[in-house]
């Protein structure tokens, strides 16, 4: 925290909330530092120089003081860089390279760092706070203001027990989550809050507040890799992530594998099997319902690597499990993979410290079919409108259940084909629409305003890899990344993302879009990189993401928990003003004529987290 004050303390009390309520995240030790004007305070989970890491950690002259929550990956290099410089250094921490990196660059230290990171970095002579987050937003940084005093902090909670932060419910930031079941940065679900933006920095000094942007990945390829055969491009990316993979299992603890089964996450487990020493530890779960089941894939490919390899099937435990996942997730999230996550994290948990995952691998590579169905949507959507009345005539009940199933994504994407570029993609990705939104708050906002920009930003580049970019920036981090940090951090693991790294995604960016899509295949390049390691029992294996039987079990062991939480106040304290429409997709969803449990699920997971924050 920075107050207002340079000659004031910040109390010893409220720097001890704010960080006991990060328990979680540090539960090896604690540390603060404390001056007039500054508090700076950190629980570490204990990954790189066990005995000697602790922070905040000081340069030589003691005058410089930092604290972060990640890992560095390319600390061994800078330090080496920094000490031909003359710094000195008296431990063998990543985090001491930080404080040495910014007497050497100032603000601009974070831009020589490959990590994931929230950094705060207090320098007295100058009477400046410095905050940076990573470039992709693998780890969380919110910070808010009041009465001249700024706040920071890794989670919401911790900023919540701060008195210059109320829980009042921002209602743009909640249009934004009916819409998508995420909020964008940099809003948070929180009126008095703001995330940093990734690949930012926040300055305060002299009592003013600046926030600006240090890198930005992914809007214009950093080489130009055009003329490279499926074949060159195969093997430059192996060598691109077997040294990510690499770099992600430096640690002074034991190290896994979350093994989905699906080619991102196996693509990982099959390269860290070769650089650890002795078996590789692996984690999966799945589900009694086959069709979201890939417990056999995983066991795969563990028996093909010799991983000591552990399994859970899932079953739903609402009144239990839920409302612990809602906690956990410090903002409402409305993606159900969330659950799964939090499960496997905890199994993981049990075994390591230290979990790589499969994250990023769709956004840069091109894993999903929105990318395909931007060119081949009218085409598709004809063919569509022809399919779903006879499906409804099929044999046996298979055409009815076939037809709930599809009908959703069938009407998005015919809602979509007609729209401009950007309109069409986060059209596919929206979960309610902006009459039923508008309904339910009787007020109307603009939620695209994040993702305009960002869009904008690409102007001029291929139009799958202004599609890529858009979710690399918004999806990959307010969802996917918060999902993992969150998940695992409640368990005291830390998840790394091996293809969620700066040299990964410049190769990724560089690469020309027919050698990640083509026609209906995806991530072309991944899977021939891959092959050598995979065999078709992954590769050929159809998508299936990390995602739960939501919608059967909303039909039955959810259904009586969800309503009382839908329509027994929750809610209406989050700001939904009229329930009406609520009770319409639930009544609509229990009798079979349309599937909407995304829809369900994120107001449910708000609910619940509205019940569990205040």
């Amino acid at each position: 925290m920075h107050a207002a004050d340079p000659a004031a303390l910040v109390p010893h009390d409220m720097v001890g909330r704010m960080n006991a309520a990060l328990t979680h995240r540090g539960p090896d030790a604690a540390g603060q530092h404390i001056e007039p004007g500054v508090a700076l305070a950190m629980r570490r989970l204990s990954i790189i120089d066990l005995e000697g890491g602790d922070q905040p950690i000081a340069n030589e002259t003691g005058d410089v003081h930092v604290v972060q929550n990640g890992e560095i990956y390319n600390y061994r290099e800078l330090r080496d860089h920094l000490s031909a410089r003359g710094h000195a250094f008296t431990t063998a921490s990543d985090t001491e390279v930080l404080v040495h990196l910014y007497e050497e660059y100032g603000t601009a230290f974070a831009e020589h760092l490959r990590g994931m990171f929230a950094i705060a970095v207090w320098d007295a002579p100058r009477r400046r706070l410095v905050l940076a987050r990573d470039p992709f937003g693998i780890k969380p940084l919110f910070y808010a203001e009041s009465g001249g005093d700024l706040a920071f902090s890794s989670e919401l909670r911790s900023l919540l027990t701060w008195d210059g932060l109320d829980f009042e419910i921002d209602q743009e930031s909640l249009a934004a989550y009916l819409a998508f079941n995420w909020i964008p940065a940099p809003r948070s679900i929180l009126a008095g809050a703001r995330k940093l933006t990734p690949g930012h920095v926040l300055v305060r000094e002299d009592g003013r507040t600046t926030v600006s942007r240090y890198t930005r990945p992914g809007a214009v390829p950093e080489a130009d890799l055009q003329q490279l055969t499926m074949d060159e491009a195969a093997e430059r990316l192996r060598e691109t992530m077997r040294d990510s993979v690499r770099a992600h299992l430096v640690a002074d603890v034991p190290v896994g594998v979350l093994l989905s089964g699906g080619v991102d996450s196996s693509f990982i487990a099959a390269l860290a099997a070769e650089e650890v020493s002795g078996p590789l530890k692996t984690f999966s779960i799945g589900f009694r319902e086959e069709a979201f089941n890939e417990l056999d894939k995983a066991r795969y490919v563990a028996e093909r690597y010799g991983t000591d390899h552990e399994a859970l099937v899932v079953e739903p435990d609402a009144a239990t499990l839920l409302p612990k996942v809602a906690r956990a997730y410090d903002e409402p999230l409305g993606d159900s993979s969330a659950l799964p996550t939090y499960i496997v994290s905890e199994l993981a948990a049990s075994k390591v410290k230290v979990a790589l995952a499969g994250e990023g691998g769709d956004e840069l590579f091109g894993g999903y079919f929105t990318y395909i169905g931007h060119d081949l949507g009218p085409v598709v959507r004809r063919g569509a409108a022809a399919a779903w009345p006879l499906m409804r005539r099929l044999p046996s009940g298979r055409g009815p259940a076939l037809y709930t199933k599809f009908e959703g994504k069938a009407k998005r994407f015919s809602r979509g084909a007609s729209l401009d570029p950007l309109e069409r993609h986060t059209a596919w990705q929206e979960v309610l629409p902006a009459d039923v939104r508008r309904e339910m708050q009787r007020a109307d906002f603009d939620v695209l305003a994040t993702h305009r920009a960002r869009f904008a930003e690409s102007a001029g580049a291929e139009n799958v890899a202004r599609y890529q970019d858009l979710d690399l920036g918004t999806y990959l981090v307010d969802d996917l990344l918060m999902k993992s940090d969150r998940a695992s951090m409640a368990h005291s693991l830390e998840m790394r993302v091996p293809f969620v790294d700066r040299e990964v995604a410049a190769l990724a960016f560089s690469l020309p879009t027919t050698l990640k899509l083509r026609r209906f295949q995806t991530k072309r390049v991944l899977r021939a990189a891959s092959e050598p390691f995979l065999g078709p029992e992954v590769l050929d294996a159809p998508k299936q993401g990390f995602s739960i039987p939501a919608a059967a079990w909303l039909r039955g062991e959810l259904k009586g928990f969800a309503e009382d939480v839908l329509f027994d106040g929750p809610l209406a304290d989050a700001g939904i003003a009229d329930p009406a429409p609520v009770r319409k997709l639930m009544d609509d969803h229990l009798a079979g004529r349309a599937d909407n449990s995304r829809q369900l699920w994120g107001l449910l997971m708000l609910g619940l987290w509205t019940s569990e924050m205040r």
